[in-house]
């Protein structure tokens, strides 16, 4: 398989870094065939802009891992947001999920994970909960207890 000799390698692990000095990074998670992200790498974004995102994806398929590679982006404009270590893909969606927080906890129609009860209506800045699965488990009406 012959390689474009101007293809660069990632330029680092994810760093939570957009740019490298004043140029623009391209992002791009790895999700094996359970369809989990298992790390997002940040590349060079000229090998893109000029060869374009298919490029990218084969040239990381080839030098890095063959597992699919998607490209995600920290300013949340495709597949619903940035892509993170656990996160799942839906490929039929086109986007990523985040890990589900609790077991009782339900995706709502944005793909959103939701409490199975509501927070209460009186939490504010000043007046803080924080969700407790034990608690929910042992009595389905209850969950969230006040932060002291």
């Amino acid at each position: 398989k012959r390689q474009n000799p101007e293809a660069k390698p990632p330029a680092s692990r994810d760093t939570g870094a957009r740019t490298k000095g004043n140029k623009i990074m391209a992002h791009y998670a790895q999700v094996n065939s359970d369809k989990v992200v298992v790390q997002v790498l940040v590349m060079d974004n000229d090998m893109e802009t000029n060869d374009g995102e298919a490029a990218c994806i084969a040239w990381l398929k080839d030098k890095v891992h063959s597992d699919d590679w998607v490209k995600t982006s920290y300013n949340n404009k495709i597949r619903k947001q940035f892509a993170g270590i656990g996160y799942s893909y839906d490929s039929t969606k086109d986007k990523f999920i985040s890990p589900k927080p609790f077991a009782s906890w339900a995706l709502d129609s944005n793909d959103d994970w939701q409490a199975p009860v509501a927070l209460p209506s009186d939490a504010s800045d000043d007046k803080r909960y924080s969700w407790d699965e034990d608690a929910y488990q042992a009595d389905n009406s209850k969950g969230w207890v006040e932060v002291e």
